[in-house]
């Protein structure tokens, strides 16, 4: 082995753990050479098991491992280890590398999360991909008491289990629909749009009225245009379209609704939006 690795045959990548072959290892290799040097039963996960199943845009510096509680590893260079008291095998997603199955890398990365709203957009995007589904998340959360924003997450699996896609529509639910009693909205209803599918992201089917929401806060033309093209379609069908940013829905939500509620009662709602708190802006009967 010596010489094989003086010979440049072999190059090391962690103690005991070689490249049989030259050049720049892959990220496969990277990947595999952390869990090999955290030894037996360990698990890729966290961040880099997240970058495995294409949750996060980009591959973490460090590369973070699960390795049982009773088993001793000295400090590795550029490994983050975490230990678990937990039987791996039973978290252990399908695939390889060895890493933790997708809604234990979910409610992990919950854990360090710098606000709820990367939160939800984890727990959204992991279902719109189809990784796996509300139901199991919340399998996974009963079986982790301890998890930050226990309640919230659960709260928010609803959310995700009706429609929602991203913390922005979330927070339109929970601030503007609900917080002041507006009907409730389809979710991500499709529609007929020039022989294509489309998708709107809150519809009021029975008043025809559509809210559509952008956190995006620059829009190039060529998407401006695209949501032109797309209000004027379901003018031209009846349907009356609001666009609502992220800065609306959360720093104006009452004022949201005051204008979602006009338009309503305007097609044909009959109900009054409710104040939702002491300091709400909606203006007074």
């Amino acid at each position: 082995m010596k010489n094989l690795v003086r010979v440049g045959r072999w190059h090391p990548l962690h103690r005991g753990v070689y490249a049989a072959f030259t050049g720049e290892p892959p990220r496969a290799a990277v990947l595999w050479a952390a869990v090999l040097r955290a030894g037996p039963r360990s698990l890729l996960s966290h961040e880099t098991a997240a970058e495995t199943y294409d949750l996060t845009a980009n591959p973490s510096r460090l590369l973070h491992v699960t390795i049982p509680h009773s088993q001793r590893l000295e400090p590795v260079r550029g490994l983050v280890v975490h230990r678990s008291a937990r039987d791996l095998e039973r978290i252990r997603g399908p695939g390889l590398p060895p890493r933790t199955m997708v809604e234990e890398t979910i409610l992990d990365l919950a854990q360090t999360a710098a606000n709820f709203d990367e939160v939800v957009a984890l727990l959204a995007k992991a279902c719109q991909r189809r990784l796996t589904m509300p139901v199991l998340l919340r399998q996974n959360l009963d079986a982790r008491p301890k998890t930050r924003w226990r309640a919230e997450i659960r709260e928010a699996l609803e959310d995700v289990a009706s429609g929602v896609h991203s913390p922005l529509e979330r927070r339109y639910l929970r601030d503007v629909e609900r917080a002041h009693g507006l009907p409730t909205a389809d979710r991500q209803a499709c529609a007929v749009q020039n022989g294509r599918v489309v998708r709107r992201d809150v519809r009021y089917r029975r008043y025809r009225v559509v809210v559509e929401l952008d956190g995006a806060a620059y829009h190039p033309a060529d998407r401006r245009l695209a949501d032109a093209r797309r209000d004027n379609a379901a003018a031209a069908h009846g349907m009356v379209t609001l666009r609502y940013g992220w800065s609306d829905v959360t720093t104006r939500p009452c004022q949201v609704a005051a204008e979602v509620a006009e338009t309503l009662r305007a097609r044909g709602w009959t109900g009054q939006p409710r104040r939702c708190g002491p300091n709400c802006q909606l203006p007074r009967p």
